[in-house]
């Protein structure tokens, strides 16, 4: 049996012999569109709830949620808020960057020319900077027959580090499955609160669980 299958806890559902070819398998070497009126939140309470157009749909999932990645920005973007951010009430940030290098168009209150030299950029005596990293994904929740997308932003403390075993930070998940020839939209991946965690904001944790299935992998190519 191949490596690519000794990284997951399950495989089952999976009929074919050869490696699938994932359109993300490259480290999202294209953008994608995701999107904004279906979401799947993170929170600190350590559940994860569904936002369609603004209200929230079904029950929350604690601790932990199976997706499939179907689509991601290819950039780390960066978002800036005056006030404090209340994820039940969810408004602009004022100055965004998609990118991660200059405003974007339509921010309320740019900040600086660009994000190297802008001060929100400089982290404060907490260690923290006031812009913060992010980066946008879409995901199909596991066993959703009709392949719903949704979009899913993974904060900047869920984004770097160093992992343990199968389980890592986003940016190093993403490497890790193209280390063992697979990339983020043939598997299943769990995504975990840090039941470690002692912030007052939440931390989550990627870990591959399964490689998709055959009826999976054609919502994958549909999506």
């Amino acid at each position: 049996m191949s490596n690519q299958v000794s990284i997951f806890e399950n495989n089952t559902g999976v009929t074919v012999s050869t490696p699938r070819k994932g359109a993300l398998g490259d480290v999202f070497t294209s953008s994608a569109t995701v999107s904004t009126t279906r979401r799947i939140q993170a929170r600190n309470t350590g559940d994860f709830v569904r936002i369609i157009s603004g209200q929230q749909a079904g029950d929350p999932v604690r601790d932990a949620l199976n997706v499939i990645i179907v689509g991601a920005h290819k950039e780390v973007s960066r978002e800036f808020y005056g006030s404090e951010y209340d994820p039940d009430n969810p408004t602009l940030p004022d100055c965004w960057s998609n990118k991660g290098d200059v405003p974007d168009e339509g921010c309320s209150n740019p900040q600086a020319d660009t994000c190297a030299s802008c001060s929100q950029n400089i982290k404060g005596a907490n260690g923290r900077r006031p812009c913060k990293f992010q980066r946008r994904i879409a995901v199909m929740v596991e066993g959703d027959p009709k392949g719903t997308v949704y979009q899913f932003k993974i904060p900047s403390k869920s984004l770097f580090g160093k992992g343990v075993g199968n389980t890592h930070p986003f940016e190093k998940y993403t490497q890790y499955l193209a280390d063992h020839g697979e990339s983020p939209d043939t598997v299943v991946t769990q995504i975990a609160h840090d039941p470690n965690n002692q912030s007052q904001t939440y931390v989550l944790n990627f870990k591959p669980d399964r490689q998709i299935s055959d009826k999976e992998y054609e919502l994958v190519l549909a999506a």
